[in-house]
């Protein structure tokens, strides 16, 4: 019987460690990394489902890529915010990944507070980096991104990796976005039961 919950509540390195190792024996995951080099993208992190989607899938013995609908791949270039220089990131990237099983997602994150209220209805603070990014997710879970740096996997992960591991969906209240933290626990837990689900404070 396949023991998911084996790294659940190990200490953070020996989480960050085995993280990497997964990420590092993906080879889908290793392309997206050294891709993001390739193209020299500025302060570039993938994130969110292309790897927390594996790692659960890995740690249940399920196909390591399903339910993973894309990957985010973000930069952060705050010298040009406009549109147009993110369009052109954007088809470049798709271009440089057009081979890729998994269809790329790419980001600007210095110009996100620029669309995002429009989009969700939700102010949205005017970021210092890629990494911040992460501290306003709807789900502290979610919360984790990688890069190579200096040829080795950095981990960012703002909130910790336990929740990841312990297959816990946490909220993150942060912002005002209950909505997203349920319409993607509900999605996540028809894919992998495991899941336990906590509610939205308040």
């Amino acid at each position: 019987m396949i023991d998911h919950l084996k790294y659940s509540g190990a200490d953070f390195g020996t989480q960050y460690e085995v993280l990497a190792g997964l990420i590092a024996d993906d080879p889908v995951l290793m392309a997206f990394l050294e891709g993001m080099v390739a193209l020299d993208l500025p302060y570039p992190l993938l994130g969110s489902g292309a790897i927390y989607n594996m790692v659960w899938n890995v740690l249940t013995g399920r196909s390591r890529h399903l339910g993973i609908k894309d990957a985010d791949i973000v930069y952060f270039d705050p010298n040009d915010c406009s549109y147009e220089a993110e369009d052109r990131v954007i088809r470049r990237a798709r271009s440089y990944f057009a081979n890729s099983p998994i269809p790329v997602e790419v980001r600007n994150q210095a110009r996100v507070h620029l669309w995002f209220p429009e989009k969700f209805g939700l102010a949205y603070p005017q970021l210092r980096s890629s990494a911040e990014m992460l501290i306003y997710f709807a789900t502290k879970t979610h919360a984790v991104a990688a890069r190579l740096q200096d040829g080795q996997i950095a981990i960012h992960a703002p909130f910790g990796l336990d929740d990841l591991f312990s297959f816990r969906l946490t909220p993150n209240p942060v912002l005002d976005n209950r909505t997203t933290h349920e319409r993607k626990a509900a999605r996540a837990k028809a894919i992998w039961p495991e899941l336990v689900v906590e509610e939205w404070p308040g």
